[in-house]
């Protein structure tokens, strides 16, 4: 199979030849960037402050060092549009007050040709959106301290109708792109590196997450249902026709409050925690270390359960197919608790690594599936395993089961992601 993975800098140079505009910058560099003057970042935050319905921003070239956040706040129909991915910088790093760089509220948007960098927390939290697109956007932090970075580069957070496509996301100490509790979403073209996770959906529905470029971060990919938030459980997501490759970064994202994403190995291609109807085929994973692919519920984590209504820890309805594994020539890493698990249990890296964590509500015997978690890897030499956790939990006397038989079958997931608008 061959992939139709388009990174942001290929795509910005053929969009500049093909409609024949000034050449685009296919890389950040700052200092080719002339430096936006005191009135021109004076009449940048005028324009978000006075925009009214259907206005649209446009951001020349040039490198602007913001004191302020930039705030769309309850304001429809606006589009906001640089002069391309690397040609317009906004940066946040001498912002004083408030965390997030841009806050946008407001429906039907349009974010598009600029990058935003260093904001002393998310670099664009857009929130309460029905209709939100993020095109050509570059987010990254640069000072090097990487666990001072910003938890999430792109975050779209209680949304509908989301699109995030031909966009580079780096150095976020939580997700590089996360969308959460959010519906009806399409995440796709976008290259995202050296982030802890590179693209996250988390309590969302109906999404689609395909030929993205998730390389370096320390987990490619992570389809989360965690506690405790607002909506309390998403289902509905597909990810396939993506590139998840040698995603073996160091893990530098902060252990509070129980952050799952903290515990995430280094060496992790796909994670689904607690997930529910999630299809992940016709990728290509290769060279993460640790694992391929991880089902998994959130005991799992060692933290503690909660009883949240509308929520539950289990990992169900499941189908992996038709993916290309190829493992890195590496021991697992054993900088996390997972690692070391899997090279004492395993001693090299899963394809498909399962709990095998069963809601005793469903059955309790994983011989009968009754969490409905299906395997039909077409690769000869699969490394499938499935771990028989003893009744008292002690970690010594989990085993492996190599066997995927029990696991054949298929559970294809329904997605219908028409409803979200181009914004061209």
């Amino acid at each position: 199979m061959r992939l139709s993975v388009l990174t942001p800098a290929v795509f910005l140079l053929l969009l500049a030849v093909s409609c024949g505009k000034k050449e685009q910058a296919t890389s950040l560099n700052i200092e080719k960037l002339p430096k936006a003057g005191p009135e021109q970042v004076e009449k940048l935050i005028e324009q978000f402050v006075d925009a009214k319905e259907g206005s649209v921003i446009e951001i020349p070239e040039g490198y602007y060092e913001l004191p302020t956040q930039l705030i769309l706040d309850n304001v429809n129909g606006v589009k906001v549009k640089g002069a391309g991915m690397f040609n317009t910088v906004l940066s946040f790093k001498t912002m004083t007050t408030g965390g997030e760089g841009m806050k946008i509220a407001g429906n039907n948007i349009l974010l598009e040709g600029f990058t935003v960098a260093d904001a002393p927390g998310d670099n664009i939290k857009t929130q309460h959106c029905e209709g939100i697109t993020f095109r050509q956007v570059n987010t990254t932090w640069t000072h090097g301290k990487k666990s001072e970075n910003g938890t999430y580069g792109i975050y779209p957070v209680q949304c509908r109708n989301v699109l995030v496509e031909h966009c580079e996301v780096s150095h976020s100490r939580d997700a590089g792109i996360y969308v959460g509790q959010s519906e009806n979403i399409i995440v796709r073209n976008n290259y995202v590196h050296q982030n802890v996770a590179g693209i996250e959906i988390e309590n969302s529905d109906n999404a689609e997450v395909y030929d993205n470029h998730a390389e370096n971060n320390t987990g490619g990919i992570l389809i989360f249902n965690l506690p405790g938030l607002p909506k309390p459980f998403g289902s509905g997501t597909r990810v396939f026709n993506n590139l998840i490759k040698a995603n073996n970064h160091e893990n530098f994202a902060i252990f509070q409050d129980g952050n799952p994403v903290s515990m995430i190995p280094p060496g992790s291609g796909v994670v689904i925690l607690a997930g529910d109807q999630v299809e992940v085929f016709h990728n290509k994973i290769i060279d993460n270390r640790t694992l391929g692919v991880a089902i998994a519920s959130y005991q799992i984590t060692d933290l503690p359960v909660p009883t949240h209504p509308g929520w539950s820890p289990y990992t169900t309805r499941i189908y992996i197919h038709d993916n290309t594994y190829e493992r890195a020539m590496a021991l697992p890493d054993l900088s996390k608790d997972w690692g070391k698990l899997i090279a004492a249990k395993c001693l090299r890296a899963p394809d498909i690594l399962y709990d095998g964590i069963l809601d005793p509500a469903k059955g309790k015997d994983a011989a009968t599936n009754p969490m409905q978690v299906f395997v039909d890897e077409k690769t000869d030499d699969l490394r499938f395993y499935r771990m028989v956790i003893p009744d008292d939990g002690n970690v010594m006397g989990i085993r492996m089961e190599k066997d995927a038989k029990s696991f054949a079958g298929s559970y294809p997931v329904s997605t219908d992601v028409s409803m979200i608008p181009s914004n061209k």
